[in-house]
């Protein structure tokens, strides 16, 4: 058990107290020198402490061994550090078969061992071990599902949606308009500043993972519905907040979250008759769907997408096997052509060829 003082570690949402040095070191890293986002830090953290608790015997099969017998010695956040210094390959497998006997997902697996992957090779470069005990460790195979995708009459139908008679019904059709005419993520829309539009040559700075900038074209449509918003926004002294230069702020004049961002797509998904499952992402991979379907390179849309490897933007191209079919179809000279006939068949099509009269050509003929 985990000693109450100093500093416990808490199977509740993770807090800076519930971290042991080391993982606060981590952490420190994540966020000071990778520019890891806030909700990635968070994740990494909570994953952290649950493992730390399976350190110090606290869940998992040594928790399970004491159930009925006497309280452990109290364990402080130190020692769980004595403890992950020590850790080997027969431990993180214990901890596997812990979250396996849990129900976790293998995604959810997957995405536990990446972190302390990243914790333990963080901890090489500091020189405080020198075995990285996951590395025999393998990741649970992925079951491949494909992202979800609307239509263009589905886009069509909630991008209408929002009417821009008012204030906050703008605000919703430019954010709408924005995440499907650029691609980009949530996180990186409510992050938008004023200083990161141009308008007039139709260009966003998106501040992405890692705080890497890229510079992200929108349509004339989006470009319309900002112009509408900020008309209306600019007529409304409430919404005159001098302390922040964001984009998309509430009705009380403060920056807009992705949660409140999702609730606002909700509504409009009820009010368009569309799947409630829908989510922000969506839109993103609507967006890179589209572009692929009507001819744009993968180097190009990975650009768009700011994603780091070209593999992350290949799934993409399993939703466009229909547009690559109608590719062929238009463009290779035997896409339309019958079967060619079986060389045992010859003898057979020689004595229909006397019986019919002339032969007529095999092949179709082939505009161009």
């Amino acid at each position: 058990m985990i000693a109450p003082n100093p500093n416990p570690v808490s199977s509740n949402a993770p807090h800076p107290k519930n971290f042991t040095p080391l993982v606060r070191q981590f952490l420190d890293y994540l966020k000071l020198e990778k520019h890891f986002s806030d909700y990635t830090i968070k994740s990494y953290g909570a994953d952290l402490i649950q493992f730390g608790l399976f350190m110090a015997g606290e869940i998992g099969h040594a928790n399970a061994a004491a159930a009925g017998t006497a309280p452990a010695p109290a364990m402080t956040l130190e020692q769980v550090d004595e403890r992950q210094l020590k850790c080997e390959a027969l431990t993180i497998r214990e901890f596997l078969a812990y979250l396996y006997a849990q129900n976790y997902t293998k995604s959810t697996t997957a995405r536990k061992l990446a972190t302390l992957r990243s914790f333990f090779k963080f901890l090489i470069r500091r020189g405080v071990v020198s075995v990285n005990p996951l590395s025999t460790i393998r990741t649970p195979k992925q079951e491949k599902r494909l992202p979800k995708c609307l239509d263009l009459e589905q886009v069509q139908k909630l991008l209408d949606a929002p009417e821009d008679n008012d204030l906050l019904g703008a605000r919703d059709k430019a954010m709408l308009e924005i995440l499907y005419s650029s691609g980009i993520r949530v996180s990186e829309l409510v992050e938008l500043e004023m200083c990161d539009l141009d308008l007039q040559e139709g260009i966003l700075r998106v501040r992405g993972k890692g705080r890497k900038d890229r510079l992200t074209p929108i349509g004339s449509q989006a470009i319309k519905a900002v112009q509408r918003y900020f008309e209306l926004r600019n007529a409304d002294l409430k919404l005159q907040n001098p302390n922040t230069p964001r984009v998309f702020l509430n009705k009380h004049g403060e920056p807009l979250s992705t949660r409140s961002v999702r609730r606002k797509l909700d509504k409009y998904l009820i009010e368009a008759g569309l799947d409630p499952g829908i989510s922000p992402h969506t839109l993103r991979h609507s967006f890179a769907t589209h572009l692929l379907n009507n001819g744009a390179d993968l180097r190009s849309v990975q650009e768009l997408l700011g994603h780091q490897s070209l593999s992350t933007t290949q799934i993409y191209t399993h939703l466009t096997t229909s547009r690559v079919k109608q590719v062929y179809d238009d463009a290779h000279p035997r896409a339309n052509a019958g079967t060619i006939p079986h060389p045992s068949h010859e003898s057979q099509q020689q004595q229909q060829h006397h019986q019919s009269g002339p032969h007529k050509p095999y092949y179709p003929a082939k505009a161009g």
